[in-house]
């Protein structure tokens, strides 16, 4: 960004020298001196006559001094200085200094006004390099990777990897990608936030952990990043950290375009973040047992296009880690955004494999509901402690990104929260 407003002040400056210095270098004359100019040539061009005529014979000496004379006392009349006469300012120098100081607001404002001040962030220069839609074919993947070994320093490449991995769901390659990012581009939030995102995923979506150490490095370079702040709510939601979730998301609400999907996502997602809060200060029963009654409640599901639907099943390889009572959870939350739930359900290991329906009527919050959203991920997850945020050594699986409506889904617990 500095160097491009140093080559915009340059170009100015060429500019107003091609304009300016013309001006400024340029003499203006009144009327007043050039009418006694013009009487200064008559006169010479009288009195050189009157010489000849002289010569000729044509003038006796007696007229031609009388000639002279009069010559001479018209001249004196006509180019005399007029009384109370002064100094006539060049009109041109002025306009120069006006058009010294206008050209470069008016060239700054019209840029501010209609020109794309978003290109000016780092992102914006760096993604420019080219986008991530022609690199899904193997061979246009292959090339980058060359690039990147042979010049492992080149950020604009490693970050072009590193988000064409990611939009190929190969969240582990676009992780290391941006860890060798990181290396040399240290100064960057936007980095570090893509980053603590990709890391997310690899984890299984939980940002507790490795990818909140990348997020708060993020917000330590910009407090005001937007992708920043939307991840450290998520990430302090799902750490049971309610208070934590309000800041940072009343602080990106505040840079967000009053009304948009994001605000009102966002609006949700505090207002239920207060409500978890205010029950945890009231001393109310815990959390889950609230929204997500046991075994034995019933699991009527309410008629709509939001319901999802499926069977969750226990990977035979890790039978042995579990117990009948431990508690399973399965849940619904948005591909996007905060990662609260918007739908959940608690059973136990006893009751898998299990039959299970997601809809509205199991909503956390009248904003944050399946209807609300068009794609979202449907987790199972097995927890000894019986909490409901993920917690190291809980067993887990997860859909991919769904819309709601869907059903028939298999979702088979086979992996460990590391």
């Amino acid at each position: 960004m500095t160097i491009f407003w140093i080559i915009c002040a340059l170009l100015i400056l060429v500019a107003l020298l091609f304009v300016v210095l013309p001006l400024w270098r340029s003499t203006h004359k009144s009327n007043a001196v050039l009418r006694d100019a013009a009487n200064l040539e008559i006169f010479r061009d009288q009195s050189a006559e009157m010489d000849a005529d002289l010569r000729n014979g044509l003038l006796t000496q007696e007229l031609y001094e009388q000639g002279k004379r009069e010559l001479q006392s018209r001249l004196l009349d006509e180019v005399k200085e007029e009384p109370g006469a002064v100094a006539v300012r060049n009109p041109l120098k002025a306009l120069a200094i006006s058009l010294a100081l206008l050209l470069p607001l008016a060239s700054v404002g019209l840029y501010w006004q209609i020109g794309n001040r978003s290109a000016l962030s780092p992102e914006a220069g760096l993604a420019s390099a080219g986008g991530v839609g022609d690199l899904r074919s193997s061979g246009a993947l292959k090339a980058l990777e060359d690039k990147v070994a042979q010049n492992p320093n080149d950020g604009e490449a490693l970050l072009l990897l590193a988000r064409a991995y990611g939009e190929l769901e190969r969240y582990a390659d676009a992780a290391r990608a941006y860890e060798k990012l990181t290396r040399f581009v240290t100064d960057e939030a936007w980095i570090w936030a893509d980053y603590a995102d990709m890391l997310a995923m690899v984890h299984g979506q939980h940002l507790v952990g490795p990818p909140t150490k990348l997020i708060d490095k993020a917000l330590a370079l910009d407090p005001n990043h937007p992708k920043a702040l939307a991840l450290a709510g998520s990430a302090a939601m799902e750490r049971g950290d309610y208070a934590a979730a309000v800041r940072h998301w009343e602080r990106l609400l505040k840079g967000l375009p009053g009304g948009s999907e994001d605000a009102r996502m966002i609006e949700g997602g505090i207002r239920q973040a207060r409500d978890f809060l205010a029950q945890v200060k009231g001393g109310k029963a815990p959390l889950l047992e609230q929204i997500a009654p046991a075994a034995e409640a019933s699991q009527t599901a309410a008629p709509g296009k939001e319901r999802i639907s499926g069977t969750v099943m226990l990977s035979a390889a890790l039978k042995g880690r579990v117990s009948p009572a431990d508690t399973v959870f399965i849940l619904a939350r948005a591909a996007q955004g905060p990662k609260m739930p918007l739908a959940i359900v608690r059973k136990q290991v006893k009751d898998l494999p299990l039959q299970f329906t997601l809809d509205d009527s199991m909503a956390m919050a009248p904003q944050m509901k399946l209807s609300n959203f068009d794609e979202v991920v449907v987790v199972a997850r097995i927890s000894k402690s019986g909490n409901a945020m993920p917690e190291t050594g809980d067993l887990q699986g997860m859909s991919g990104t769904l819309k709601p409506g869907s059903s028939g889904l298999k979702i088979n617990i086979e992996s460990v929260v590391q």
